[in-house]
């Protein structure tokens, strides 16, 4: 394996950094004819708004805004949060994002202990239950917690890897095969950046997504442009194309449903439209049982993507 440069030791992520670089880079998206306002001239030494126009839009201060945007989010109210997100046009997701940065005093949670991450053995037997239905369960960092064994046939043997090595994001960006996997491979990576970003925003102090962040960082010239970026999303729902040797191409609907117990746990299932091609081929899975799991991804001498532990 090639030689790569060692990543430093996990440090917490700033938050005060965190939350100048998503204003700034949120800022930095809008025109002001996109938000109503009259455009002055045709040189603008900044892209998107000015800090003034946004404190305009927003019916603060500039000065406020500024200290802010320079990542002193001390004592700042929800309403003020409130109104700079609806002049930054930010969404859902991205709302929540800055709140969680700036942690105006009544959204301030404890820290909690580290704990292992452990699935319910009801929700085990719920996906072992779920015959011709590829799913599986997340956890935190988009760690890999359990799964079916059409999971397995569709996405990879995942019991073949460590269980240090069982992360989407690794997965993702570290292995060639993946690359493979998803037709639409960067639709994927910016998906998986933004669910990291949004965890981040929650637990800037957890060490091993900092250790994962900066192993990426390292590894990794995709991740490293996506990370800065500073776009968040939800999990939610969609479709995947997924190349399957077997099976071929197959246009999966996912689901992800947030598990009442536990807000770091997602339950994430897949299905094809009745009577497609996709369909038939998930059945074919299903006929091959065992026999369909996909250890060929993990395919480097037994160990984990990208030559891993």
């Amino acid at each position: 394996m090639d030689d790569q440069p060692e990543a430093a030791s996990p440090e917490p992520l700033d938050r005060r950094a965190e939350l100048s670089e998503f204003l700034r880079t949120r800022r930095a998206k809008l025109q002001p004819q996109d938000v109503g306002l009259p455009e002055f001239g045709r040189h603008r030494r900044v892209p998107g708004l000015r800090r003034e126009e946004l404190a305009q839009l927003a019916g603060v201060s500039v000065a406020y805004y500024t200290r802010l945007e320079q990542g002193n989010g001390r004592n700042v109210s929800a309403e003020v949060l409130d109104a700079i997100a609806r002049a930054l046009r930010l969404t859902d997701a991205e709302h929540a994002h800055l709140t969680h940065l700036a942690r105006p005093a009544r959204h301030k949670k404890k820290r909690r202990p580290a704990r292992a991450q452990r699935v319910r053995t009801g929700l085990l037997y719920l996906l072992e239950s779920m015959e011709g239905v590829p799913a599986y369960v997340t956890g935190a960092r988009s760690d890999i917690l359990a799964w079916n064994p059409m999971a397995a046939a569709v996405f990879g043997d995942w019991g073949a890897l460590p269980p240090g090595e069982r992360n989407w994001a690794r997965l993702v960006f570290l292995s060639p095969a993946y690359r493979d996997l998803f037709v639409n491979w960067d639709s994927k990576a910016s998906d998986m950046v933004s669910y990291l970003r949004l965890y981040a925003g929650c637990h800037p102090d957890d060490p091993e997504l900092s250790a994962l962040v900066g192993e990426l960082s390292v590894k990794s010239e995709e991740f490293r442009r996506l990370w800065a970026t500073h776009n968040v999303k939800e999990k939610g729902h969609g479709t995947k194309l997924v190349r399957h040797p077997l099976a071929g191409d197959l246009t999966l609907s996912y689901e992800t449903l947030n598990l009442p117990d536990d807000e770091e746990q997602h339950l994430v299932t897949y299905h094809a439209e009745p009577g497609s091609a996709s369909a038939e081929g998930l059945r074919l899975l299903a006929s091959w049982g065992a026999d369909a799991g996909r250890r060929d991804l993990f395919d480097d001498a037994g160990r984990g993507p990208a030559g891993g532990r």
